[in-house]
């Protein structure tokens, strides 16, 4: 499980990005496990509020930069393009 660090403003608060670049299964049972509402998932993530990030961590969710972030998710496969989010 990857987490990069909050820096979407929107809604009130920032937000950041948790991936799996292993599999979505794996994504959607840590989002369960910590209580990540089904509506954050975005195809190929969860949006997480700054305030849940030491949390996250804490389960087990390794820190990356956003650049990291989104190397790992492409070499997984997993990784939706823009053009493919309507």
């Amino acid at each position: 499980m990857l987490i990069d660090p909050a820096s979407w403003p929107n809604h009130g608060t920032v937000w950041g990005h948790l991936v799996s670049d292993t599999s979505l299964d794996e994504l959607h049972e840590f989002a369960r496990r910590a209580a990540i509402p089904e509506r954050g998932f975005d195809r190929d993530h969860y949006d997480y509020p700054a305030e849940r990030y030491d949390e996250l961590v804490a389960l087990g969710a390794e820190p990356v930069s956003g650049r990291e972030l989104i190397l790992r998710l492409r070499a997984s496969g997993l990784r939706v393009p823009g053009r493919d989010r309507h």
